[in-house]
Order: C-alpha cells, then sequence, then structure tokens
C-alpha cells in the first residue's frame, strides 16, 4: 500500500502554503505564504487533496519545504518535531529512556525539575498549536457552503467531505495531546476569528468533552476501518482515540469511564485488524506494508523528507558509541548519534532481557547499571525502532544516510487490546475476565513465539497489565500517561535510576504530573493561567 502523505506530495505542493503561526504569540495570525489565496488554492480537488496532505505532513515534518527547517518561527528544529518533541516529554522523565546529551532542557525530564521555559515544553506547545491551525484553516475552506460555491461535483464533495472529517480528527488529537501534557490549553476553532485573536484557555474537563464531542461527531463521516488509504484516519482511529480517551478519563476529568473505554477497543478489536505475527516488522522499515495491526501511522520516507525528527530522531539517538552500530540499525553517515538508551527497571520488566524469549526485548550494551547518566555506555542501547526492512535491506536514503524511512505508529491492535483488559479489571462493563486474558495472551504468544508466556487469570492484575504494557509499548510514547494514570509518575511508590535527578530515584512533587504553560505564552495571552505549582 502506498503512504498517503508521501514526501514527494508534500514538496510538490509547497506553493499551496497557507498557514503561518506565530509561536511565541499566539494571536493565531494566518497569512498566505505566497501568492497563492484559499479560493485558488481550494477551487479544485486535486488542491483541496494538496492540503489535506500539509496537514497529515506537519506531523512528520517540522517545515514544509520538505527538509528539517522548521515551519515555527522561533522554534528550533529539534523542537519542532512532533514525534520527537512528544517522545521527549513522554519518554525522558520516565524509566525508559535516558539521554546522555547536556542539550538546554534535556535533563531537567530525568530531574523532574522542569520549568516553563524549557525549549521542549514550549516547542511541543507550539507544535501542538500549530497543527490545530492547519486542521482549523482546512476545515473553515472546504464548509457545505464553501464547496457548494466552488462548483464540485457530488462525488468531489463526498470525497472533501472524508477530508474535512480527517481534519477534525487530526485536530481532536492534537487537542487530547495538549490536555494529556498540559491539562489547560487555549482553545480555538474554525468559527473564531482569522487574524489577531487572543484564545480562551479551557480545563481539562472542557477539553475531554469536547474532543469526546468531535470523535462521535465524525464517527459516522469517516470513512470504514481499513478502507482508507495508508496514512489516512478512518473509524478505527477514531474508535481508538476514543478508548484511549476513556481509560484515561478519570485523571482528566476525575470521572471514570471504563465501560466506554471497553465499548470502543472492542468496536476496534472486532473491525477486521489482526496482530502482526512478528512483534519486531513493527518497527522496521517497511512496516507500511503487509501490516495488518497498524491502525495509523505517521509515515517516514528517508529519500523525500528530511528531518532530525520521527524515527530518524528515535534510531539514531538510541545507537552507536560502540554499542549498536549503525549497520545494524540500517543508518550510515552522519548516524550513531550515541544519546538515549534505557534504565534498567524497563529490561527487568522481561526478567530475561535477552531477547531469546521474549522477543520484544531489544536491548543491547555491557552494562544495565547508569553510573553516570552522561555516559552512553552506562545503561542499555535499545534496537526496537530499526531503519532496516523485514528482508534485511536497507531502504533507499539521501544525504548522509542517516535519514529513515520507518513509520511511527501511533495507534495499533495491541494497544487495545491492553485497553480492553484493563477498563475490565477496574470494573468496566461490557466486557469479561476470559477475553481480557486471551488478549493478553495473544500478545504474549506473539512475543514468546508459544504457549510458554501465557499467565492464568489469577496473574492477571492492574499491576500486571502496567508491566505487559511497558513490555509491549515501549518507547512509542505512551509511559509517562501510564504511569500517571497508575499514581506512580511522581510518587515514592515506584521508583527508578535517576528520577527526580538522583541515581536511586526519589520522589517528586504532584505538580510535575503535568507540564507548565510555556511562560511566552502566560506573557503573551492576558486569558492564560498558569498550572498550579509553576
Amino acid at each position: 500500500m502506498k503512504k498517503f502523505v508521501n514526501r514527494r506530495i508534500l514538496i510538490a505542493i509547497v506553493g499551496l502554503g497557507l498557514i503561518g503561526f506565530s509561536s511565541c504569540n499566539k494571536q493565531l495570525n494566518l497569512y498566505p505564504e505566497n501568492g497563492e489565496t484559499s479560493s485558488k488554492v481550494y477551487s479544485t480537488l486535486e488542491g483541496t487533496r494538496g492540503v489535506i496532505a500539509k496537514v497529515y505532513g506537519a506531523y512528520s515534518l517540522p517545515g514544509q519545504d520538505g527538509d528539517a527547517t522548521p515551519d515555527i518561527p522561533g522554534i528550533k528544529a529539534d523542537f519542532s518535531d512532533f514525534v520527537r518533541v512528544y517522545f521527549n516529554l513522554q519518554e525522558l522523565p520516565t524509566e525508559e529512556v535516558v539521554c546522555s546529551w547536556g542539550d538546554n532542557g534535556i535533563q531537567d525530564f530525568h530531574g523532574m525539575n522542569w520549568s516553563a521555559s524549557n525549549p521542549y515544553i514550549k516547542g511541543m506547545y507550539s507544535r501542538s498549536l500549530f497543527q490545530i491551525t492547519m486542521a482549523n484553516e482546512f476545515i473553515r475552506n472546504t464548509s457545505d457552503e464553501a464547496l457548494n460555491a466552488r462548483g464540485f461535483s457530488a462525488s468531489d464533495i463526498e470525497t472533501v467531505k472524508y477530508y474535512r472529517a480527517e481534519a477534525r480528527f487530526l485536530r481532536a488529537f492534537q487537542y487530547w495531546v495538549l490536555m494529556d501534557l498540559y491539562g489547560n490549553p487555549p482553545f480555538v476553532t474554525e468559527n473564531d476569528p482569522i487574524g489577531t485573536f487572543l484564545p480562551p484557555q479551557k480545563t481539562s474537563a472542557e477539553i475531554f468533552d469536547y474532543v469526546e464531542s468531535e470523535l462521535k461527531a465524525i464517527e459516522p463521516l469517516m470513512i470504514a476501518p481499513k478502507s482508507n488509504e495508508y496514512g489516512r484516519a478512518d473509524q478505527a482511529a477514531v474508535w481508538s482515540l476514543l478508548a484511549r480517551l476513556y481509560l484515561n478519563a478519570k485523571t482528566y476529568t476525575g470521572t471514570e469511564r471504563y465501560t466506554d473505554a471497553i465499548t470502543y477497543s472492542s468496536k476496534v478489536i472486532n473491525a477486521g485488524f489482526s496482530l502482526n505475527s512478528t512483534y519486531k516488522r513493527l518497527f522496521m522499515a517497511d512496516n507500511n506494508l503487509n501490516n495488518p495491526e497498524i491502525i495509523l501511522a505517521i509515515g517516514y520516507d528517508g529519500v523525500h523528507s528530511h528531518s532530525w525528527g520521527g524515527t530518524t530522531f528515535i534510531i539514531n539517538s538510541s545507537c552507536g558509541g560502540g554499542i549498536v552500530s549503525v549497520d545494524e540499525q540500517g543508518v550510515s553517515g552522519n548516524a550513531g548519534w550515541a544519546g538515549n538508551r534505557t534504565t534498567k527497571s524497563l529490561p527487568l520488566l522481561f526478567g530475561d532481557y535477552s531477547g531469546n524469549i521474549d522477543k520484544r526485548a531489544q536491548f543491547a550494551g555491557p552494562k544495565i547499571e547508569i553510573d553516570n547518566i552522561s555516559t552512553f555506555t552506562d545503561g542499555l542501547s535499545v534496537k526496537k525502532f530499526t531503519n532496516k526492512k523485514s528482508d534485511g535491506t536497507i531502504p533507499a536514503f539521501t544525504g548522509d544516510g542517516a535519514y529513515c524511512s520507518t513509520d511511527f505508529p501511533l495507534f495499533r491492535l495491541a494497544e487495545q487490546y491492553l485497553i480492553y483488559a484493563e477498563a475490565v479489571k477496574r470494573g468496566g462493563q461490557g466486557g469479561n475476565e476470559t477475553t481480557a486474558l486471551n488478549y493478553i495472551n495473544a500478545l504474549r504468544a506473539r512475543a514468546y513465539g508459544n504457549a510458554s508466556g501465557n499467565i492464568t487469570a489469577a496473574q492477571l492484575t492492574t499491576n500486571f497489565i502496567l508491566d505487559e504494557r511497558g513490555r509491549e509499548l515501549y518507547w512509542e510514547g505512551f509511559r509517562r500517561t501510564d504511569l500517571i494514570r497508575y499514581g506512580l509518575f511522581t510518587s515514592n511508590a515506584y521508583l527508578w535510576p535517576w528520577k527526580g535527578g538522583v541515581k536511586d530515584g526519589k520522589g517528586v512533587a504532584d505538580k510535575y504530573n503535568l507540564y507548565p504553560i510555556p511562560s511566552s505564552e502566560i506573557v503573551s495571552n492576558p486569558n492564560m493561567n498558569q498550572n498550579p505549582g509553576y
């Protein structure tokens, strides 16, 4: 299957760019970047398709020109790419990732002592708002009135309505990101004024209600599961996000919604997806081909997209340093950045972490202990993501050979199995423990290659499921959210090496369950109040 957001498409349609965004002044200024106008760009189906490709492309590229140049003024490329900054905010404060670099802001995450001026916190906030702005502009220009006025055919209108529903999904996803990370973000839709506009702040509960209502509203408007082009969202993506939303509802609103989590994870599970028979193939450079498990992924292409984010960042940051060679990971040239590895707490979740028993254990290195956080050879390197194809070959690339073609899965079936099981164990209605056990054992049978790793009903507890999420989903951007849901992120109840910035780990203030609103936002937008404690 081809990737919808092909990098060649993005480069070809850069002339259609309509949206600019000032990250330091969240007044949501929208302006043409060239001589094109919205009336011209949206006048044809081809032009409209080009713009929705840009809305999707904002997830995989920090800039609109097919390279690593960021398109958010004032935000450097390292702080602008969605997957890179999301990975850092979700993984670096947990036991799953330790980074040896001394770059501005990195060590704040291990120390759990970040401030409102941290550049990654600002970069993530700006990236999410930028992508919301792009989605708003597309939705605004594809209203029913606008389509009818342009004389589109009935079939073209039907196609564009799918695009518009997908743009609403992408916007809802980013509001979920902002809610999960920052709690109380600003809020703006296509109905708000164009130009200088200071958006109001919404509470986490209000954003939850909005995301829930948007996803339910677009559910019947989306293409059926497994019927869309690869890289485009469908109904299963909507159900997946709803299931994830409901699993964490108590964190966001104070009210449990585990029954709803069961309802929507079941919708995904029954939609025709299946587990990829080989776990490793989920994270290889041809994971876009014949992959029955991935529901929605962010696409990358080492020839046509040049970014120091995405899977290029994940793969290169975890190899080199004399542990995992660049050749082993399918990159070369200016690769092997020797930055990210893991604390011992992650590999020890597997018991035997050699990978000989549980194939999900993808670690390398001579030393599991981290005595010096700035020494890359302290701690094990992670080989989960690779730029090699499943046949062992390396895809074509350009430049210095560091750019990767491995797609990043946003939603996959395994997560839905885990959501179902946890929601059942937490008392949700509409599911049953036998089915939950079967789903967990399906993941373990794939990992072990047989039933030797299967567990019994008595072993299926919420704590076991948290550990299983660690074994199944590590380095995919889940761990911070998971630990918060379990009450373990900031507390003394669960310590890992270098939590709170000390070797043996320590608890920190509960304010760190949320990131602060960037200080520049507080200064520029009088509607915004800082999160408690910052």
